[in-house]
C-alpha cells in the first residue's frame, strides 16, 4: 500500500459512480413517464448492481443482519426482507435517493414539502451572524439541506466531501445546475491552511458540513471506537478536533424520507467544543460515542436509507485516538 493511501477496506476505494452510470436514463425516463415507469425500468440495473457488486452486497447484507439483531422491530415496521430480497430494497432505496438528488438540481423537486425539525436556535445564529460546524452522516438526502439552504440567503454551508469516487455523478450533477458544485471543498486531510480558510467562513457566519460517519482517507486515520448497532464500529475524530479549532456551535443533521415526505433534523450538539491536553482522547471518544447514539436513532427510524455500502464493522487498520 502507497503511503497515504487508504486500505482496500476503505468506504473510499468503492466505486460508487458505477452504480449512478445508467442513472442519466432513468433520469430522463422519470422526466417523461413519471416514478413508477422509472422503477420499472430500474430494476433490471439494480439486478445487475446486485450480482456484479458483491462486496456492497456483503456489506448490505451485515449491516441488514445487525439491524434485524440489535431491533427486529425496527426491520419489521419498515418491511425490510430477509436475505437478498433485503438488500434488493436497500439498493433501490439507494437508487431512490440519487432520483432524488437529480430532481433537486434539476429544479424538480418540491422543496415546499420538506418538514425541518429543531432548526430554531441554528436560525437565531444565522440571525446573529454566528456560524457554526454541521456534523452530518450518509443517511437520506444531504443534497436537500443544500439546496435549501440556497432558498435561505444568510445561510451559507460549505460541505468537506472527497470526491474522487464519485466524480462522474458530480459531474452529472453540474450539468443539470452548474450552482451544484459552488459550496462543496474537496479535503483528504485536514492542514492548517485548510482550518485557516473553515475558520474565516465561521467567523463570517458561515457553516461548515462534515459526515461522522466515514473515516478520513488516509493509510491509518485516527477514529474512536463506540457502539453502533450492538457492536463496535470506527468513527472518525476529525470532526471534533475541527471544532475544537472553530470555536463554534456544534449540530447534528440527518435527512431521512418517511411515508413519501422528506424531513431535515437539526440538533444542537454542543454550543462548543475543547479538548483538555490531559484527556483529549477519553473526550474525543465520549464525542463519537454520542454522535454513534444518535446516528443509531436516525439508522432504526430509516434504516434503509443508510447508504455507507462497506464493512462499517472493520476495525483493522486504524489508529484508535485513545490509545
Amino acid at each position: 500500500m502507497n503511503a497515504g493511501q487508504p486500505p482496500p477496506h476503505h468506504w473510499a476505494q468503492i466505486n460508487e459512480a458505477s452504480f449512478v452510470g445508467g442513472m442519466r436514463l432513468l433520469f430522463w425516463i422519470y422526466r417523461i413517464a413519471g416514478r413508477w415507469p422509472f422503477r420499472l425500468a430500474l430494476y433490471p440495473v439494480l439486478g445487475w448492481y446486485l450480482f456484479s457488486k458483491p462486496a456492497a452486497r456483503q456489506a448490505s447484507i451485515a449491516y441488514l443482519q445487525r439491524l434485524r439483531t440489535f431491533d427486529p422491530l425496527a426491520v419489521s415496521v419498515n418491511r425490510i426482507r430477509p436475505g437478498l430480497r433485503g438488500v434488493f430494497q436497500h439498493f433501490a432505496a439507494f437508487a431512490e435517493n440519487i432520483l432524488d438528488k437529480m430532481l433537486l438540481w434539476g429544479g424538480l423537486f418540491k422543496t415546499a414539502d420538506v418538514t425541518s425539525f429543531g432548526r430554531e436556535q441554528m436560525l437565531e445564529n444565522i440571525q446573529a451572524q454566528r456560524g457554526g460546524l454541521l456534523v452530518c452522516a450518509h443517511l437520506g438526502n444531504l443534497e436537500l439541506c443544500r439546496v435549501l439552504s440556497r432558498q435561505r440567503k444568510a445561510l451559507r454551508i460549505t460541505v468537506l466531501v472527497h470526491t474522487k469516487h464519485a466524480q462522474a455523478f458530480n459531474r452529472l450533477l453540474a450539468k443539470l445546475d452548474p450552482d451544484s458544485q459552488l459550496n462543496l471543498m474537496q479535503v483528504s486531510e485536514m492542514t492548517p491552511a485548510t482550518a485557516m480558510i473553515l475558520a474565516e467562513k465561521v467567523g463570517r457566519g458561515e457553516f461548515v458540513a462534515i459526515a461522522g460517519d466515514r473515516i478520513p482517507v488516509s493509510a491509518a486515520p485516527r477514529v474512536a471506537r463506540a457502539s453502533f448497532l450492538g457492536q463496535t464500529a470506527a468513527f472518525p475524530v476529525g470532526p471534533y478536533v475541527l471544532a475544537s479549532l472553530l470555536q463554534c456551535p456544534v449540530y447534528l443533521l440527518f435527512s431521512m424520507t418517511r411515508n413519501g415526505h422528506s424531513e431535515c433534523h437539526f440538533e444542537l450538539f454542543r454550543e462548543t467544543v475543547r479538548l483538555p491536553r490531559k484527556n483529549r482522547d477519553q473526550v474525543l471518544s465520549e464525542l463519537a460515542a454520542a454522535y454513534a447514539a444518535r446516528l443509531e436513532h436516525f439508522c432504526l427510524r430509516a434504516p434503509l436509507q443508510w447508504f455507507n455500502f462497506y464493512d462499517f464493522w472493520q476495525l483493522t487498520g486504524y489508529k484508535d485516538a485513545s490509545r
